[in-house]
């Protein structure tokens, strides 16, 4: 592959609201051609208060995830393998899950275990323990505190086989499988938060294959007993994600859908959700994430789109209107997405996991000038 590839992302995406630009440069690559990645985390695996990137890659054939150490200014000048084991992954979410101050990464594979890796404190990582005895067709997973006790569990959808979120005991080891949604839902992502204000945590699926996305409401005892669909009832979503986007202290929804325009669903705080906020065009977008990449006080949106450009959509802060950028020349498969500050300017900088093309970083910077 040559440079020729990548001429036309030298030029910078204006963002629509004031003097700053997403740059690239071939300096600003995680991967090759060669690596089917679905996933990507921005943690600091080292302790050296910057943000490094995690990658998962393999997809549905086995490949190497890897680690790339940011050297502070937003460069990924140092890479290793996750660990020797070759997997199927299509996600790695990062977290402290042994209580011990460091990140650890748990590894979601299609059509195999999933792992736990605890992180040596320096950002090595050894396989620890599988999760769970089940081989599932796993697209996702997430780690956030459900139980509301102060360590965190391990959520993981799967298309076409039940979901399941797993305790963690505080030590990284995690318990039975405790299912939800449908025995045979097509459930790509999953997005949790108290949508209904009773003070404990819901969910929110994206489900494929004709099924209707829903809301499971928690009873309280992490029973979700209740479901309330949304969205037309077949809609073809890959990725879901809730905040407050107009900032009225309750959570709303983002879509990232294929074949159809991608949706905010404002809520009410009482987990109901108005009429949908159109973006964008019959796109095929793969991932979701938010991040206020204007600081301007709201939250923004960012797309991963396959077979069409990446974009980003600023906020006016009411959740209703935004304004479209588009993000670098090129139409990849882009099936994940992560925003943090990689320079510490405290601008959010994008990264986006594509499948048949080296991975690429995007720095959020002031001006428009060329791309250093």
């Amino acid at each position: 592959m040559t440079r020729l590839w990548y001429l036309a992302c030298l030029i910078p995406c204006a963002l629509a609201t004031q003097e700053r630009s997403f740059r690239w440069s071939d300096r600003h690559v995680l991967g090759t051609a060669e690596t089917l990645s679905a996933g990507l985390t921005f943690a600091d695996v080292d302790g050296d208060n910057d943000m490094d990137a995690i990658v998962a890659n393999g997809r549905h054939w086995p490949q190497l995830n890897e680690v790339y150490l940011n050297n502070g200014a937003g460069r990924f000048t140092v890479s290793y393998a996750l660990g020797p084991r070759r997997a199927t992954t299509y996600a790695i979410p990062a977290g402290d899950l042994d209580g011990d101050g460091d990140v650890d990464v748990i590894v979601a594979n299609d059509q195999a275990e999933n792992w736990v890796y605890l992180n040596d404190g320096e950002g090595g990582f050894e396989f620890a323990w599988p999760v769970g005895p089940d081989v599932e067709p796993t697209r996702s997973a997430e780690l956030y505190d459900l139980d509301l006790d102060g360590d965190l569990d391990l959520l993981v959808t799967n298309r076409g086989a039940s979901n399941g979120f797993f305790l963690n005991d505080g030590n990284g080891r995690f318990g039975a499988k405790n299912e939800f949604g449908g025995a045979q839902s097509s459930t790509i992502a999953v997005a949790m938060g108290d949508v209904d204000g009773d003070g404990d945590i819901d969910l929110v699926l994206a489900n494929r294959d004709g099924q209707a996305n829903e809301i499971l409401l928690n009873n309280g005892h992490l029973n979700f007993v209740e479901t309330r669909r949304y969205g037309t009832g077949s809609d073809e979503t890959r990725s879901v994600a809730l905040a407050d986007l107009n900032g009225d202290g309750t959570l709303d929804i983002v879509n990232a859908n294929i074949g159809e325009p991608n949706q905010v669903y404002l809520g009410d705080g009482q987990g109901a959700f108005g009429a949908s906020v159109p973006l964008g065009d019959l796109e095929s977008s793969y991932a979701v994430a938010l991040a206020d990449i204007d600081q301007d006080a709201d939250l923004d949106i960012v797309f991963g789109n396959v077979r069409g450009r990446n974009g980003v959509y600023l906020n006016d802060g009411t959740g209703r209107t935004w304004t479209r950028t588009f993000i670098g020349e090129q139409a990849d498969a882009t099936y994940g997405v992560a925003a943090a500050d990689l320079t510490g300017d405290g601008y959010p900088d994008l990264g986006f996991a594509n499948s048949g093309a080296p991975n690429l970083i995007f720095l959020n910077v002031e001006g428009r000038g060329p791309p250093r």
